[in-house]
């Protein structure tokens, strides 16, 4: 049918060659089979593209606007991640903080501790250091006893230049020196 149609213009068509019609002047003919092809052109892309062309672009736009509610949404949800992010990161820090003073605490009281028992261990070695200086002193103390009272004996009996009963003389001796450390200690 279109071709037709096409051949019914050229036919119509002035002739190039000398006729009096020009590409200005109106033909009714020509107008009228043009606006037929449009109207059948516009059905035609109206039935069969317009819809499916309109369909298309109503389709992207939809999928641009679901793409731009999707990025809101996602920065949205980003944002409260960051948020959270931000606030873990916080308590860490509030954490780590805290279990830095109890370490140092922690330390601390160990430090004093360990100073307590280094105190308690040196007055433990200085109080069994006088008890033995003393046990010490008192046998040297004893031995000189024993020893003064030998040479007393001794230096008596060469005196007297006679033995004398060595039980008797010594009881005699210590309660000699008995009274001596007796005397001198209230001096």
């Amino acid at each position: 049918m279109l071709m037709g149609v096409l051949a019914l213009i050229v036919q119509q068509s002035p002739d190039t060659g000398g006729g009096g019609n020009s590409i200005l002047t109106p033909n009714g003919g020509l107008m009228v089979w043009t606006i037929v092809i449009f109207l059948i052109l516009l059905f035609v892309l109206s039935r069969y593209a317009f819809k499916p062309i309109t369909a298309a672009v109503q389709a992207r736009e939809k999928a641009l606007e679901d793409a731009i509610e999707g990025a809101k949404r996602d920065r949205e949800e980003a944002a409260k991640l960051l948020e959270e992010q931000r606030r873990h990161l916080e308590a860490s820090r509030d954490e780590g903080q805290k279990i830095v003073a109890g370490a140092r605490a922690a330390a601390e009281e160990v430090r004093h501790d360990m100073l307590e028992a280094a105190r308690t261990q040196q007055q433990e070695i200085l109080d069994r250091a006088k008890q033995e200086i003393s046990r010490e002193r008192d046998a040297a103390i004893a031995e000189l006893r024993r020893e003064a009272v030998d040479l007393a004996i001794l230096g008596a009996s060469k005196v007297i230049e006679k033995n004398l009963d060595d039980k008797s003389n010594r009881d005699l001796i210590e309660k000699f020196l008995t009274s001596l450390d007796a005397n001198s200690i209230t001096r």
